[in-house]
């Protein structure tokens, strides 16, 4: 765990995985310090930011955090319904050497975490993808994915709120509401969630 000061009263920490990232975010989240004002998970980093001298009580935190320790923090429990009919499922099951079937029993026999939001309002990227449909992005990305399309791409797995370009490999689709900025709570998803999928058709 490497720790860089930002600005006054923030610090990034920097780690090595995911699951070192939802280790150190479930931590300062658990610890629920009044001097906290913002908690930001990416890739490989948490963004703490803090009010004025508050950075003290978030260091002391971060020393007592074990990266290597599993993480047990409750976070909500999201299911997302998906009609499996996406354009490169073909392309996933071949890749993997499974069938399409067999593609689906395993994107919905994982529990999923929502390592980070980002790229566009309400899109979570999920860790927890088995590992046969951890795969590369598209040669070519398409210039426009449909909204509600559900991807996987590396180690994550995720469903576009809007359409967008990208170039993760499409498996299905889902008409849940992934964002709506009229809600009190606009994206579904949020860090720390735990996400199920699960096949409709």
């Amino acid at each position: 765990m490497r720790l860089r000061r930002c600005g006054t009263d923030a610090v990034l920490v920097e780690v090595d995985s995911a699951g070192e990232v939802e280790a150190v975010r479930a931590a300062v989240h658990a610890a629920a310090l009044p001097e906290v004002v913002e908690l930001v998970p990416a890739a490989r980093t948490v963004l703490v930011a803090t009010r004025p001298g508050g950075l003290p009580a978030v260091r002391r935190v971060l020393a007592a955090v074990r990266l290597g320790d599993p993480v047990d923090a409750p976070g909500r429990e999201v299911g997302i319904p998906v009609v499996y009919d996406g354009p490169d499922l073909d392309l996933v099951a071949a890749t993997a050497g499974l069938t399409p079937e067999e593609v689906v029993r395993l994107h919905t026999g994982a529990v999923y975490t929502v390592a980070f939001c980002g790229f566009a309002p309400g899109f979570g990227y999920l860790t927890g993808l088995p590992e046969p449909l951890r795969q590369p992005r598209l040669d070519s990305p398409r210039t426009s994915v449909p909204a509600g399309s559900v991807g996987v791409a590396g180690e994550y797995t995720a469903a576009y709120p809007r359409s967008t370009p990208g170039g993760w490999r499409l498996i299905g689709r889902t008409d849940a509401p992934l964002f709506d900025p009229d809600r009190d709570r606009p994206a579904l998803l949020s860090p720390g969630d735990r996400v199920r999928f699960r096949a409709v058709r």
